[in-house]
């Protein structure tokens, strides 16, 4: 009998460790190639799995509210409105700047092409239906364009990526500010719709004459031609890690790091980038967690904003500025359990 119960002892504890070691989450597409590999590295280097699920932002943003998840992973921080749904005080922190390039299929065509924020919302409003449309070809002389139809890639989940996009296009396009706007999900007026980054750059890999906004790592994992885009000051801008960060440059970043990047102000900046952040409840005592889980996630947090800054760059998301770095961890400290802190 007693080692019946120092059997089942030792299970349970056992049990409770994997529990402790083990965190949840969900959310954007847009940054998993960079999560993979973080938390690939920090379960070699801490020995704590993390299970993060790319199902888009608007679900992870459900998920975190709904407390399901440890925390969600979001290109787009939640409105006000949005976060009063949740039953306690939700934070954010910027993990990493990534890009959303307009990627594209044009059998015959060699070079990039250059697109401006007008062109791209009309493409987006179905205005501009051909590549051979005069506008298009007013950015790109000398280049001879086919008169193929444009097949409208846009993402049909609830999309950070897609907020990024819309938030790009209002600032540049009246029209679209007010046909259409900014969000996560959107009322399309054309499109063919797919979940997920993914899913968006599978629609355009085979189908010659479609367009898709995609995050950087997908256009390039899936060997897509991506063009360059006009920036505020005039600029084609092709997008990496040094025009994607210069568009946090010059820009006040607020300490709760909620903030928009796109059309930024930097001569040299990329016109369509953005944070891509956590979500995560300021207290972390409620349902079954333990403290030992709370501290788990604060650990994780913190290393994601130091040292696992070393594997943006490789996968094409640029680095956190000092400035967000610093605030970042500041939210982090803030943490609590039971009104303790962390």
């Amino acid at each position: 009998m007693k080692k019946t119960l120092l059997g089942l002892s030792a299970l349970l504890t056992i049990s409770t460790a994997a529990a402790q070691s083990t965190l949840t989450g969900a959310g954007a597409s847009f940054p998993y190639p960079l999560y993979s590999k973080m938390f690939a590295e920090y379960k070699t280097s801490a020995g704590v799995a993390v299970n993060y699920q790319s199902v888009g932002s608007g679900a992870g943003q459900k998920q975190i509210t709904e407390r399901t998840v440890d925390f969600a992973g979001s290109d787009n921080p939640m409105s006000d409105e949005a976060m009063k749904a949740a039953p306690a005080k939700l934070l954010h922190i910027p993990t990493a700047i990534g890009a959303v390039v307009p990627a594209y299929n044009l059998p015959g065509v060699t070079g990039a092409l250059k697109f401006d924020g007008p062109t791209l919302a009309n493409i987006y409003l179905g205005k501009i239906k051909t590549w051979n449309d005069p506008a298009i070809a007013k950015l790109n002389p000398g280049m001879t364009i086919p008169p193929l139809p444009i097949t409208v890639a846009r993402r049909s989940d609830g999309s950070g990526t897609t907020y990024v996009w819309s938030d790009y296009l209002s600032k540049v396009s009246s029209d679209w500010k007010n046909k259409v706007g900014t969000g996560n999900s959107l009322s399309w007026p054309v499109g063919t719709g797919a979940k997920g980054n993914d899913g968006v750059a599978g629609i355009v890999k085979s189908t010659p004459g479609a367009i898709g906004y995609v995050e950087l790592v997908y256009a390039k994992q899936n060997k897509l031609t991506f063009g360059s885009v006009k920036n505020r000051a005039g600029k084609f801008i092709t997008a990496d890690n040094g025009p994607a960060s210069l568009a946090a440059n010059g820009v006040v970043i607020p300490a709760d790091t909620r903030v928009s990047l796109t059309n930024s102000a930097n001569a040299d900046a990329y016109p369509i980038a953005s944070f891509t952040y956590v979500i995560f409840y300021q207290d972390q005592k409620y349902g079954s967690r333990t403290e030992a889980q709370a501290q788990a996630l604060k650990k994780l947090l913190n290393w994601m904003v130091t040292s696992g800054q070393q594997y943006n760059e490789p996968l094409d998301y640029a680095k956190l500025p000092a400035g967000a770095q610093k605030k970042a961890q500041s939210i982090i400290n803030s943490m609590t359990f039971g009104g303790k802190k962390l």
